[in-house]
């Protein structure tokens, strides 16, 4: 008897942050995923302990930053941040692109994993892909689920299962990069004496000195301290040496991360076990990877996150660069299985994020130098203390950090064409609102101020696709702007000159497919 194959348009490989953030995406244009991940329940353990940069933003404009930082209305940049373990301040930069959301992984994912199952994806965890067979149309998967083994035919099979990602191996796509295997990291929730904790997320500790959040460089290493949650410190080390003795099978216990701290800092520091309910982190980890794939598709299969990069934590630069893959990545899927655009809209993936991972790479290695041991990194430190003073250089670094200095190439010319979507509060029809809450349901906008509305005629032929917006503002940033659903201008104008409809008219084909004719059909 034939076996029974059941279809799908997409399978999600991995249930972490960007593999239940890529499942929305499609879900708010029309598709259920499958997402199948290998353990039994989402993991309690907290790898991630934020978010940083221009993630924030992206939340925002699906309506979830409120949920993620417990704040309402737009996302407010933090006055000062890190770089290399020197503190950056950011009140001169204007506007400031650095905002902070402090909620530890398992969190995320609980809300993530409720707005997927209210979405209506079918995500089934203990359902673990075992087998993957390309075809020129799609791919067929094997999962291995606690009752059964079940086969899956899919359109597209998404990579979103970490840094040893299966999908990677057995799609054959090479992970080049490099790996400091001499490097052992620890991070462990610690209850620290009431007398030594600032009051206002610092430690001080005699005759060593006060440690704000984030990484510290020792000449014995580096000291980690974060209150990411009141009442609740995080505290790390990063030794340069030693990790060889250990392996993966050997627990950390909290003995080994107190004796660290102490070689660390040079003195005792009287740390205990938590005493708050869990779950608690206590995790080592040995060598440091810093590797990016070398594509991120290979047919019909697509790789995400961690599965197409590494690097330091330094800076919490991971889910900036993976969840704005992830919107990157969503909509040019549904627009290609809705039939709007041709498949080689899906190149433009790997074209427009993989230079972004290349320039996190380039500045977590930056940092992990700036915090190496030896003499000359200490001179080091102090000119680029020095030059940190600086406000262009300090402009510079923030927008490195936050990812605000990104710029696709989107085929137009306009200052605000290829960047995240100025967040402007303009009046509609229904009243005084921001960019970002015109984006909640992910579909391009065409945004027409006071002047523009002709622009609307040439748009119309795109109206099933392309959600019309006449505005009016105080200070449009625009005329008119044309919003991808990732946030992105793909097209923008300040005046409506003979040759703007022209350009509107060559973006929308670029990024939304052909026009329909008056009848309905496209042409």
């Amino acid at each position: 008897m034939p076996e029974n194959i059941a279809t799908t348009d997409v399978v999600i490989a991995g249930a972490g942050p960007n593999g239940l953030l890529l499942a929305c995406e499609l879900a708010l244009a029309g598709f259920h995923p499958i997402v199948l991940d290998r353990l039994p329940a989402p993991s309690l353990e907290p790898k991630a302990n934020g978010l940083a940069g221009q993630v924030a933003r992206v939340l925002d404009m699906r309506g979830l930053y409120e949920a993620f930082s417990g704040n309402v209305g737009a996302p407010v940049p933090v006055p000062q941040y890190i770089f290399g373990g020197m503190p950056l301040n950011l009140t001169a930069v204007e506007p400031n692109p650095v905002h902070l959301v402090l909620k530890p992984q398992p969190e995320m994912v609980k809300i993530l994993t409720e707005r997927a199952t209210d979405l209506g994806v079918d995500l089934r965890w203990g359902h673990a892909l075992t087998e993957i067979e390309p075809a020129a149309d799609g791919v067929t998967v094997t999962v291995s689920a606690p009752d059964r083994t079940y086969r899956l035919a899919a359109r597209f099979l998404i990579g979103a299962d970490g840094g040893k990602s299966l999908v990677r191996k057995r799609t054959g796509i090479e992970f080049p990069g490099i790996t400091s295997n001499g490097h052992v990291a620890r991070t462990g929730h610690a209850t620290v004496p009431a007398e030594l904790r600032t009051g206002d997320g610092r430690i001080e500790i005699p005759g060593v000195g006060t440690f704000g959040m984030g990484h510290h460089r020792r000449e014995r290493g580096i000291f980690v301290y974060a209150e990411l949650q009141p009442g609740r410190p995080l505290v790390g080390t990063v030794e340069f040496e030693g990790g060889e003795q250990y392996s993966d099978e050997t627990p950390m216990t909290f003995g080994e991360l107190q004796d660290s701290v102490e070689r660390v800092l040079g003195t005792p520091l009287p740390l205990a076990p938590p005493t708050w309910p869990g779950p608690h982190n206590l995790r080592r980890t040995v060598g440091q990877n810093t590797r990016i794939a070398e594509h991120y598709r290979s047919g019909n299969i697509f790789l995400l996150g961690d599965a197409a990069h590494v690097h330091s934590a330094m800076g919490g630069p991971g889910l900036n660069l993976g969840l704005q893959d992830t919107v990157n990545l969503g909509w040019k899927l549904a627009a290609v299985l809705r039939g709007d655009a041709p498949e080689d809209l899906l190149d433009t993936y790997e074209s427009e994020r993989h230079p972004v991972a290349e320039r996190v790479m380039m500045y977590t290695l930056s940092q992990a130098a700036l915090v190496s041991p030896g003499p000359e990194i200490t001179s080091l430190r102090t000119l680029f203390g020095e030059l940190m003073q600086l406000p262009e250089v300090t402009t510079y670094i923030a927008n490195l950090l936050a990812g605000s200095d990104v710029r696709y190439d989107v085929g137009d010319d306009h200052p605000l064409s290829g960047r995240l979507f100025p967040d402007a509060e303009v009046e509609t029809e229904s009243g005084p609102t921001r960019i970002a809450e015109l984006l909640r349901s992910a579909r391009p906008l065409l945004l027409t101020f006071d002047g523009a509305a002709d622009l609307a005629d040439t748009a119309a032929d795109w109206a099933d696709r392309v959600t019309l917006i006449p505005v009016t503002g105080p200070r449009p940033p625009a005329a008119a702007m044309l919003i991808r659903p990732d946030g992105y201008v793909a097209w923008a104008t300040d005046a409506v000159t003979p040759a703007a409809p022209d350009g509107l008219r060559a973006a929308l084909e670029r990024w939304f497919g052909a026009a329909l004719d008056r009848t309905g059909v496209r042409h």
